[in-house]
């Protein structure tokens, strides 16, 4: 939520109104006359006029009516210029990440702590072209103390991380003299992330991956000297407390029962610009980032310890980083995939030495067009044993040298199919889960 508060003195705290110097600080009280409507000039140009032909004509009662004209606009610039930095306003995204495609709300309180009311109130807040118009509301006058909340709807088809903001606020006196603009300088990030397909609940090889299946195995806890013991935390049961460790740290310890070995799972998304062709939300390149989210997303409800590679490298967090838990770790990858940019790579082979690592599980790739060399590159990073499996974006390259590719990176031991546009991921999920199972590479 970005808020900004009065300060003492009717100024505002760091974050509300323009910072020193700026447009829309509240400076010198000359400023706030520039937000004079012809209506406010009129009425002090009409108010010097009758003060000149009093002293002409020698009417004291036309002076009098010409210092009211004059003093009227004055009073409500003297108004509004304080009123205008003793307005609040906050926003609030609900919620901050979406998936593409999904509408997120924005609301908008606006505050008046102020000791008198507030004149017409015209907000207007800064979004981005992808997110749709710009948001336009008018509120009434706000009482002392009182407070406006209004809301409006951004969606956006294409992913990324989108500010919202500054807010810009027009405040007007009740007899139209005067106008004055409020710029706020904080601003609200909307992350919309990759879309995400839901894939049928097999592995590729035929068997259901519902949680508490063979992906997950444990080891027990044999005795005493095989504890490995671990700070105590609120909430643990007093029972397990190691005495023995307690007493040699100096702090409570108590024991892992437990220590549950997570199956692991790669996931590889190639970046390199030249292995896509053409852009916008239905581009190969989207199809392939959306691919690697929804994979990412279903191995890591199936239990799976998941991990993202791209052709620059490993994408942190990594499996088993310190303080980091699995939904935690997928969210920071759906954030990283929801940024994720063309590299100037030319190889994949750049996405490092054996990825998996000996016990990494399978390996599954997102790939453009393949390259003559890439075959030979995927073949090293899928290493000797366990399932690989490589969607490769269709339509890149003229279809028999797709083909003649696919084939030879099949002849490697991967199981290659073609992402054409349009076509379900979860249709050809089901086909690589049958392919491995018929080849008796499913078992992982």
């Amino acid at each position: 939520m970005a808020v900004s508060a009065p300060a003492p003195g009717g100024g505002t705290a760091p974050g509300g109104a323009g910072g020193p110097g700026g447009a829309d600080d509240r400076g010198p009280l000359r400023a706030a006359f520039s937000g004079l409507t012809t209506r406010g000039r009129s009425f002090m140009a009409a108010g010097g006029a009758a003060g000149a032909c009093s002293y002409v004509l020698g009417q004291p009662d036309l002076l009098r009516v010409g210092a009211l004209l004059a003093v009227l606009p004055v009073l409500c610039v003297l108004v509004l210029h304080r009123t205008r930095s003793r307005v609040a306003a906050a926003r609030r995204l609900a919620p901050a990440r979406v998936p593409a495609g999904t509408e997120a709300w924005a609301h908008l309180r606006v505050e008046n702590v102020t000791r008198v009311p507030s004149g017409l109130l015209q907000l207007q807040d800064r979004v981005p072209y992808m997110l749709g118009p710009r948001p336009r509301f008018v509120l009434d006058r706000i009482e002392p103390g009182g407070r406006r909340e209004v809301a409006y709807r951004v969606r956006s088809e294409q992913r990324g991380r989108y500010p919202l903001g500054p807010l810009q606020l027009r405040l007007s006196d009740p007899f139209g003299m005067v106008e004055l603009n409020r710029s706020f300088h904080t601003q609200d990030m909307l992350t919309v992330l990759p879309r995400i397909e839901a894939l049928p609940p097999v592995r590729p090889g035929g068997d259901s991956v519902g949680r508490g299946g063979g992906s997950q195995r444990t080891i027990a806890v044999a005795g005493d000297e095989d504890i490995i013991p671990r700070d105590y935390r609120q909430g643990d049961d007093l029972r397990r407390v190691h005495w023995r460790s307690t007493a040699h740290r100096g702090s409570l310890m108590v024991r892992r029962e437990e220590q549950p070995l997570r199956a692991r799972c790669t996931v590889l998304l190639d970046t390199r610009r030249g292995a896509y062709v053409g852009g916008g939300p239905d581009s190969a390149f989207e199809r392939a980032v959306s691919g690697a989210a929804s994979v990412l997303s279903h191995l890591a409800a199936a239990g799976y310890e998941v991990r993202l590679v791209t052709d620059t490298g490993p994408v942190l967090p990594g499996p088993g980083a310190k303080g980091v838990d699995a939904a935690e770790a997928v969210g920071l990858l759906m954030d990283a995939l929801a940024v994720v940019d063309h590299s100037p790579g030319t190889l994949l082979a750049d996405a490092g030495a054996a990825p998996r690592g000996a016990n990494g599980g399978p390996l599954i790739a997102f790939t453009g067009a393949l390259g003559p060399e890439d075959p030979e590159a995927l073949a090293a990073l899928r290493g000797r044993t366990g399932a690989a499996v490589a969607f490769v974006a269709s339509g890149q390259v003229p279809r028999a040298l797709e083909e003649e590719r696919l084939t030879a990176l099949r002849r490697t031991g991967w199981t290659a199919l073609a992402h054409h546009p349009g076509e379900s991921l979860a249709r050809l999920w089901q086909q690589a889960a049958t392919e491995l199972s018929a080849a008796g590479r499913g078992r992982y």
